[in-house]
C-alpha cells in the first residue's frame, strides 16, 4: 500500500495563512479545530475526516458534514493522539500538523510528548508561525537553512551530538534538559549536518535569525 503523506489541524493556534493542501493524500482535524477551518474559509468538503467527541457541534455542521465525523470519545487519549492513530490506520506515514502550539503551554507540551510516543511510527511535523518543529533521526542535513534559527532540544538527552553549519558548533557534545540545551544557535551555512549517538532531539528550525 501506498505510503501516504497527512495534513492534520488541530485545537491550537490557528494558522495566520493555510497551507497548500492540493499534495496531501488525507486531510483531517479535530473538532475543535473544525471551527477555526471554517472562520479562515478552509473548502471543508476536502476533509477526509473530523476527529472528536463532538460536543460543541449541532445544527447545520453536523448534518452537512456528518458522514466525515469519526466519533472517539476516549477520554484517556487527546484529540491530536486519536487523529494520529486513525491517520496511520488510513496509510499515512508523514504528518504535517498546524495548531500544535499557542495558548496554554500544557496543551503544547502535551502535543509533543504524543509526537514523542508515535516517533518510531509516523514521521511528525509542526508546524506554527515561528518554527517548524519535529524529532531528528540520528542523523539528518537540512539544506537552504543559512541564518535561520536552528535550536536543538534534547528529550530529555541526547548523546554525542556533532554538528556543522551551525555557528556554535556541537563537536561529540551531549545535551540534556537538566543541564545544558542546544536552543536559539543559528545557521551560518546553507547546509546544515546535525548527527548524534543516542537518545532523542527536537529540532526548530525558525525564522531569519539576522
Amino acid at each position: 500500500m501506498k505510503e501516504k503523506r497527512a495534513l492534520l489541524f488541530i485545537n491550537g493556534e490557528p494558522p495566520e495563512k493555510l497551507p497548500v493542501f492540493e499534495s496531501y493524500d488525507l486531510i483531517a482535524c479535530s473538532d475543535g479545530a473544525f471551527h477555526y477551518l471554517k472562520s479562515l474559509g478552509f473548502p471543508l468538503k476536502k476533509l477526509d475526516f473530523i476527529s472528536g467527541d463532538f460536543d460543541s457541534h449541532s445544527g447545520n455542521d453536523a448534518l452537512i458534514y456528518q458522514e466525515k465525523f469519526i466519533y472517539t470519545p476516549d477520554q484517556d487519549k487527546t484529540d491530536f493522539e486519536k487523529s494520529l492513530e486513525i491517520l496511520k490506520q488510513k496509510g499515512a506515514a508523514t504528518v504535517d500538523v498546524y495548531g500544535g502550539s499557542g495558548g496554554e503551554m500544557d496543551h503544547f507540551l502535551g502535543n509533543i510528548s504524543v509526537a514523542f510516543s508515535f516517533k518510531n511510527r509516523l514521521e511528525i511535523r509542526f508546524y506554527d508561525e515561528f518554527s517548524t518543529y519535529y524529532f531528528i533521526p540520528k542523523f539528518i542535513s537540512l539544506k537552504g537553512v543559512r541564518n535561520k534559527m536552528i535550536s536543538l532540544y534534547p528529550f530529555p538527552a541526547a548523546e554525542s551530538i556533532t554538528t556543522s553549519g551551525l555557528h556554535w558548533p556541537l563537536n561529540a557534545d551531549d545535551l540534556s534538559i537538566t543541564s545544558r540545551i542546544g536552543t536559539r544557535n543559528f545557521a551560518s551555512e546553507d547546509e546544515v549536518t546535525i548527527e548524534y549517538e543516542s537518545g532523542d532531539l527536537l529540532i526548530f528550525i525558525g525564522k531569519q535569525y539576522l
